[in-house]
């Protein structure tokens, strides 16, 4: 039977350092990430999900794609995914032509081959998001990470992303885990979540936490409801 484990991460603690010591956000953390899954990770503000994502990424080699504006420059949409392929370049940064080919397969990949020759800076938000996740593509990992893809999208690129992501799953076998705090639409779309609260941090199919109502602990207010029926957040 074919392991589709890409990384497993058992019993972890995360935190950062400070001049004090060490302060942990949260223990006894265990993950699987396998091929071809689309993972959310949510919670609420500040709960600690970028140094989940940021523990996570020191243990294995992962293609990042942060939502930090990028410095001013004239790259073309095709140098901006090319920069993906630095790991495997020479000294000089020379395109190989398997370098080429694999940039020309993450344009394709994500449909933005018509926007190669654009200044990066002459597209869209939401183009920019797909040009941001071919880079990652382009980088030929197992595993892609994404913290708050859709942040600064309206609704209809927010929901392009998320199919673009999970149709990415399925064709490329790759494993692509995401920060997210569009719950809804992540509910509909992953296959499994990972919901971090102050008290622990699970992982499991949409489904089943629906089931065990575990996204009506989410968020400590009264007035933010989930429907297990509707499979969507209400405020009353």
């Amino acid at each position: 039977m074919e392991n589709k484990t890409i990384l497993k991460a058992s019993d972890i603690s995360i935190g950062y350092s400070h001049k004090k010591g060490n302060t942990i956000i949260s223990s006894n953390i265990n993950l699987t990430l396998e091929k071809g899954q689309l993972i959310s990770l949510i919670g609420a503000n500040g709960i600690g999900k970028s140094t989940l994502l940021k523990t996570l990424t020191g243990i294995q080699k992962i293609s990042v794609v942060l939502t930090e504006k990028l410095p001013p420059s004239n790259l073309t949409v095709f140098e901006l995914i090319a920069l993906g392929r630095q790991p495997y370049t020479n000294w000089i940064g020379k395109l190989s032509e398997l370098d080429v080919a694999k940039v020309n397969e993450a344009m394709e990949l994500t449909k933005i081959s018509h926007l190669a020759a654009k200044k990066y800076y002459e597209i869209s938000d939401g183009q920019l998001q797909k040009v941001l996740i071919a880079r990652a593509l382009a980088q030929d990992t197992p595993l892609i990470i994404l913290d708050e893809p859709t942040t600064h999208l309206d609704l209809l690129h927010k929901v392009a992303l998320f199919k673009l992501l999970k149709r990415l799953t399925q064709e490329t076998e790759k494993c692509i885990l995401f920060s997210t705090h569009d719950i809804d639409i992540a509910i509909q779309l992953s296959d499994e979540m990972i919901i971090m609260t102050p008290e622990t941090v699970v992982q499991d199919e949409p489904c089943n936490f629906i089931s065990k109502g575990s996204f009506n602990t989410l968020f400590k207010d009264e007035h933010i409801v989930f429907d297990a029926e509707k499979g969507r957040f209400f405020f009353i």
